[in-house]
């Protein structure tokens, strides 16, 4: 039989095909040929399966047309597939309680292209918003909706864009992911109330969010969309990428490539480089081309909020 996996725990898996849902496992050793991840198996493949009893076995997991993956957290060199086959993914972002790192952003963002992932960017939270909360709010709209991503803000106080958010999600699998505590939960208790979907608070201590999913889950909304749910993440460690590739990542990055002196310029000491001359000229965003050097580096300490660099924005 087919089905397309709609909960994992990591040992069990639900899978929903035509005649229902199933719970299954995969055996001790099941592997993607060429795919090495502490999940073989994520929420959003289409897999194979048999029935047997009570039980259900994955035996093949289809071609994937993309996913999000991440390094995974204990095992450093290894990859963990947040889910797979994504129309869309919504990264939510808090400005206050909690600040979500651009760094963080910027990661995602590069993953998300790696992986041929459409994004759109939440900045959720809005009726917690002061004159300087708005000013970074407009700030990301600046950076990113010329780079092609759409920037949407909502409130599940206020009811700001909640319809909008529903109707860009019609008809379509997208993925709900962010940092712990930015309000992803209860943004999907607003799309959908009946939605069982715990709501977590944040921590006064750090102002970190706690995480209220344990494990990703795909569920079917009434308005004609699917919504995979993802445990909140503290960081985006990202998949390590040839130093000449990632910028490729990077969209404004990428349509400068051609410009530069050296075909494997990585756009930090090259004499020559278009990508340095832009951020120069303000044509790239400062603080973007600082993430591209994090990341080049392995730096995996989160970049400040956007107006934390007052004095360094362009």
């Amino acid at each position: 039989m087919e089905g397309v996996v709609v909960s994992s725990t990591g040992s069990h898996y639900m899978v929903e095909s035509s005649e229902g849902t199933h719970l299954c496992k995969i055996r001790g050793n099941f592997r993607i040929k060429g795919v090495k991840t502490t999940n073989p198996v994520a929420v959003g493949d289409k897999v194979d399966f048999t029935q047997e009893g009570d039980c259900g076995w994955i035996t093949a997991v289809h071609e994937r047309k993309n996913c999000i993956i991440r390094k995974s957290v204990n095992l450093s060199k290894q990859t963990h597939i947040i889910a797979a086959n994504i129309d869309m993914a919504f990264l939510v972002v808090g400005i206050t309680q909690p600040r979500t790192p651009q760094g963080f952003i910027d990661r995602f963002l590069a993953t998300a292209e790696a992986y041929r992932v459409p994004v759109c960017i939440v900045v959720n939270k809005t009726d917690l918003f002061g004159e300087e909360e708005r000013e970074e709010w407009r700030e990301i709209g600046a950076v990113y909706t010329p780079l092609g991503y759409e920037v949407l803000a909502t409130s599940t106080v206020s009811g700001e864009g909640i319809d909008g958010l529903r109707e860009k999600m019609k008809g379509k699998v997208c993925l709900f992911s962010g940092n712990s505590g930015v309000g992803k939960s209860a943004l999907i208790h607003s799309l959908e109330p009946d939605l069982n979907i715990r709501v977590g608070e944040i921590s006064a201590v750090h102002q970190k969010g706690q995480h209220t999913t344990t494990h990703a889950r795909m569920y079917n909304l009434s308005f004609g969309a699917k919504i995979v749910d993802t445990p909140g993440i503290k960081e985006f460690g990202m998949v390590q990428f040839q130093k000449d590739e990632l910028s490729r990542y990077f969209p404004e990055m990428q349509a400068l490539i051609n410009d530069c002196r050296f075909n494997n310029c990585t756009h930090e000491h090259e004499p020559g480089c278009a990508v340095k001359q832009a951020v120069e000229e303000g044509r790239i965003s400062s603080l973007r081309y600082k993430s591209y050097l994090n990341i080049l580096h392995g730096d995996e300490v989160p970049l400040p909020g956007l107006l934390e660099n007052k004095n360094d924005r362009k």
